[in-house]
């Protein structure tokens, strides 16, 4: 009777839904989700509490991985001891965190997906960064509980100084849910949570100008920073990254492969099974021999290729077929306040961590608070027994007990309870008139601390501060380059490693462009110049770098060196080129009249100077050409006004405004107003009558300007002899001009540059030694240089 009065009836269903529920939430809070706020499971946070608890501290010896193991079973997780070790070696594996929380001594498997020795065999402690993830624990900044059996108090959380959840990500499958979040640079995340401290309602677009994209930490490429941004606002989706490789040739005809970075949880050895698999199965056709050559270095692949095969055909299969290409689904959902689960979007995660951290600093400012004022509470005892120490010593010698000596002290001297047992346990030493000093001195320091803990706890703005500081010294302490390179474009079907080779770029009147290898031979030949076509412009570059291009009606192009097309030699036609109109996706009657070269960012601290032939000049900053679309008005021009060169210039540099008919103006660059992109410009020089503007330079303080007439006169002045003005004036002589000389077609600053490449319209190529052009005054005309009959000079480049 008494059994059958235990029985609960139920229907099935019913207790099914129910067992099911319990199981899930069981799951989902106790073991396959992390907590926002440290970005640890369960299992992690327990394993870093009990490292601490058994004193490894980044400082500590390497203990042996069992026996924390062993600890954190017995105190915290009563579960079998594989998933702790388990646990313990991922967050020891420098290829699967970003932020390692452990430092692993042994073998804790590898990138190739070889296992880890037994936990017998390995050691362990907290890494660096592992440790600040506990800092403050003990300061009462986090709820404890009771552990499985009661025995112990384990935290809630972890007082994480940093977005542990961002920095090194998350993986894990629960009932019905699971959490996809890729690992982020700490110095991106600690630039991002200072800027919403201060911008408190920033969205997705303001937080991408500072976190550019995940950061794997096998590196990597991600394509496409748009779909970037819209998985950063819906909070999930997907990501395509791309291992880094470069094409390389042996030999004529001969390539390689090389792979220095994979994408992120890529097992090394099973993908070169995956590609030797696809040449068994003849699914890719070409390579001969694949080889791992990774080393302590880093990971090195070389994929060894037949001779006369396509490398870039082959690189564009194995990113189609391997893992070399591979798509990460985002989903960014974790336990908000460790139980209710959901998706965020980034700007949420990051609030939700401000959140999270303006709690803990208050709570330990707390602590410090009642902690100082205890110290300053006994302090002041000793202040008060420094003065009578004599009756101090006499009270406690006249007592017959410690009870009584305490009562008898408190009730002479006015002590508290605490004042009393303090001075009760104070040494004699302690009475000498070097530690009364530091007692005193230590009681003003106190209240000093006082006055500070009140303020972060009574001023926001304080406290907003504090928080600024402590990300600012994390950054400073951790921070690091990122590794995966973000490519704004979306994803092409193929990247290629450009090999760098210098280029010289040529371009015709009517806008042909090719580029080919400077030939070392002194006398250079004729360029087969097309009918009808004259030679324009010469530049000097490499093929890694990429062009500014910007024509005549105020427009910026970029254009890759590489992709120019490339002539062997200077003595075959420029037929073998290529219209820039094509090439551009642009209208044939666009001129351009000015080039960048350029390879290094886009810095705050340069300036692009922009010039019209009506002697207009404004300036930009450079960093605004960063995300420059193809074909963007970047300068506002009036009725017949063009513009006619743009030159990049340093802050306090001078700049000098050259006129055709040899005119020159110089004034410092601060004298230029600095104008967006869709403004105009202010008067840089007034022109004489059928004068205009031919082009602008600019120097630091001193050096040579080389001056070029049509005619090939030469010569070259000091740039000291160019007294400076007030922008807008008129200007000086720089060259005597006449029908002799022809008008001035150039005009170049020598600083460091050796040799010189003269052109005439019709093709003919002339090198010169700068050094061989006489140095000569203002007034001059110059020398000729070159022997040139009906044809005229109309381009050049110095080197």
């Amino acid at each position: 009777m008494a059994q059958k009065e235990r029985i609960i009836e139920k229907k099935i269903e019913e207790e099914m839904k129910s067992a099911y529920l319990d199981y899930a939430m069981s799951v989902i809070v106790s073991r396959a989700l992390p907590d926002l706020r440290d970005g640890l499971k369960p299992v992690q946070r327990r394993i870093l509490y009990g490292m601490k608890e058994m004193g490894l501290e980044a400082r500590a010896k390497f203990r042996k991985s069992s026996a924390v193991v062993g600890y954190v079973m017995a105190s915290f997780h009563p579960h079998g001891d594989a998933p702790i070790y388990e646990a313990l070696v991922r967050m020891a594996q420098d290829f699967s965190l970003r932020y390692p929380l452990v430092l692993g001594q042994g073998n804790m498997g590898s990138i190739d997906g070889d296992p880890p020795a037994s936990q017998r065999y390995t050691e362990c402690k907290l890494s660096k960064i592992g440790e600040e993830i506990l800092r403050d624990i003990e300061k009462e900044t986090v709820d404890f509980i009771p552990n499985y059996d009661g025995t112990k108090k384990e935290p809630t959380v972890l007082p994480a100084p940093f977005p542990n959840i961002l920095l090194n990500g998350s993986l894990g499958i629960a009932v019905g849910m699971t959490t996809n979040i890729p690992p982020h640079n700490l110095s991106e995340i600690c630039d991002a949570l200072i800027y919403l401290l201060d911008h408190k309602g920033a969205d997705v677009e303001e937080i991408c100008k500072f976190v550019q994209g995940p950061d794997f930490p096998t590196g990597g490429i991600i394509f496409d920073k748009e779909q970037i941004q819209k998985v950063y606002s819906q909070g999930k989706g997907p990501i395509t990254c791309r291992a880094k490789a470069k094409i390389e040739e042996k030999k004529e005809g001969l390539f390689k492969i090389v792979i220095t970075e994979i994408p992120y949880l890529v097992e090394k050895s099973q993908l070169l099974q995956e590609i030797a698999q696809l040449v068994l199965e003849k699914k890719i056709e070409g390579i001969k021999n694949i080889r791992d050559e990774s080393d302590r270095e880093g990971l090195r692949i070389v994929i060894e290729l037949s001779k006369n095969t396509d490398p870039q055909e082959v690189l564009k299969k194995l990113y189609q077929l391997s893992d070399l290409q591979k798509i990460y689904y985002v989903n960014l959902v974790a336990l908000v306040d460790g139980i209710l689960p959901r998706l965020l979007s980034l700007p949420e995660i990051l609030k939700k961590f401000l959140e999270f951290r303006k709690e803990i600093i208050l709570r330990r400012t707390k602590f410090d608070l009642e902690r100082t004022k205890e110290r300053i509470e006994i302090l002041e005892g000793f202040e008060k027994c420094i003065e009578k120490i004599d009756l101090v010593i006499s009270l406690i010698k006249k007592s017959e007990n410690r009870q009584k000596a305490k009562e008898a002290l408190m009730k002479r001297l006015a002590l508290t309870e605490r004042q009393a047992d303090a001075i009760l346990e104070m040494r004699l030493g302690s009475l000498s008139k070097l530690e009364r000093e530091k007692i005193l001195k230590e009681l003003k320091e106190k209240r000093e601390e006082i006055k500070k803990l009140e303020k972060i706890l009574k001023s926001e703005k304080e406290l907003l501060t504090l928080m600024k500081k402590e990300f600012l010294e994390l950054k400073e302490k951790y921070g690091d380059k990122r590794r995966t390179t973000i490519v704004e474009e979306k994803l092409p079907e193929f990247t290629e490693e450009i090999k760098e080779e210098p280029a010289l770029v040529l371009i015709t009147e009517k806008g042909k462009i090719f580029r080919t290898i400077l030939p070392k031979e002194e006398k250079l030949p004729r360029i087969k110049v097309s009918e009808n076509d004259l030679l324009k412009d010469l530049i000097f570059t490499n093929t890694k770098e990429k062009l500014l291009l910007f024509s005549e009606s105020g427009k910026i192009y970029q254009l890759r060196v590489n992709d120019i097309p490339k002539v062997e030699s200077l003595k075959l036609s420029s037929k073998l080129g290529k219209s820039i109109s094509v090439l551009l996706s642009i209208e044939e009657k666009e001129k351009i009249v000015a080039q960048i070269p350029t390879q290094e960012g886009f810095s705050k601290e340069t300036f692009l100077v922009f010039v019209t032939n009506q002697g207009k000049i404004k300036k930009t900053d450079f960093s605004e050409f960063e995300k420059t679309r193809k074909g963007t008005s970047i300068i506002s021009l009036k009725k017949d006004e063009l513009l006619r060169d743009v030159r990049k210039v340093h802050q306090n540099e001078k700049v000098l405004i050259f006129t055709k008919k040899g005119n020159v103006i110089s004034f410092p660059e601060k004298e230029i107003p600095k104008m967006g992109k869709g403004a105009g410009g202010v008067k840089g020089i007034n022109l004489g009558k059928g004068d205009e503007v031919l082009r602008i330079l600019s120097f630091k303080d001193k050096g040579e300007v080389l001056l070029i007439t049509e005619k090939a006169f030469l010569k070259r002045i000091d740039v000291k002899s160019i007294r400076l003005q007030k922008r807008g004036g008129k200007g000086i002589r720089a060259i005597k001009l006449n029908e002799k000389s022809g008008d001035l077609i150039g005009v170049e600053f020598l600083e460091g540059k050796e040799e010189l490449i003269l052109g005439t319209q019709f093709g003919r190529i002339f090198n010169l030694k700068i050094s061989s052009v006489p140095k000569m005054k203002r007034e001059a005309m110059g020398k000729r240089m070159v022997k040139i009959k009906e044809e005229k000079l109309s381009c050049f480049v110095v080197i």
